[in-house]
């Protein structure tokens, strides 16, 4: 498929394949709103985080528009589960270190939090936030710092300002500069995005 493409176009594929950070994932608890799942999708495409966890059981699973998220959806992989464990265990198997965010005792600033590791961050529904046994069956639970009146950001800001914090400190650390995948994978990766 590859000789089909331009020159740029392979390029393009080429320098954000290599930038793909797959020690960072991001897990959405029953987020109602499909413009809500869509912008969180374009946020975690900008920042180059490859795959998303859809956890619903209370919800059903959103239907994500590719004009709402600007075809995000296309390049980020989404995984299913209805079930916490089951999403959290599959994580863990793969070495991840899981965040869930919770305005609660025991919390901590995401400003505190080293994002350089392998990890997943867990984002709860618009109005419930994330879910008790999502809080508590996670590592650590983080919180973003607030000041108003009013302690809620809508959820696709609230992932936006985690995600930003984590390339920030993962763009000082080079990480951004070289995959974490071999040649192989990452031509594997390039080839599938050719037939997209």
């Amino acid at each position: 498929m590859k000789e089909f493409l331009t020159e740029k176009r392979l390029n393009k594929f080429k320098t954000v394949a290599k930038a793909r950070q797959h020690t960072l994932h991001l897990v959405l608890e029953n987020v109602h709103d499909p413009h809500n799942v869509s912008a969180v999708l374009r946020t975690c495409d900008a920042a180059g985080i490859p795959a998303v966890s859809l956890l619903y059981y209370l919800e059903k699973f959103p239907r994500i528009g590719k004009k709402s998220s600007a075809s995000a959806v296309k390049w980020i992989e989404k995984e299913k589960f209805t079930d916490i464990k089951l999403c959290y265990n599959n994580l863990r198997e793969k070495g991840f270190k899981i965040y869930a965010t919770s305005l609660t005792e025991g919390s901590i600033s995401l400003y505190d939090v080293n994002f350089i590791y392998k990890c997943a961050v867990v984002l709860g529904n618009e109005h419930r936030g994330v879910s008790d046994e999502a809080a508590d069956l996670a590592d650590e639970k983080i919180y973003i710092p607030m000041f108003g009146m009013v302690q809620s950001l809508n959820i696709s800001v609230a992932a936006a300002v985690i995600i930003y914090e984590a390339l920030r400190q993962r763009l000082a650390k080079g990480m951004y500069d070289e995959s974490t995948l071999s040649k192989k994978e990452l031509d594997s990766l390039i080839d599938k995005w050719c037939r997209k």
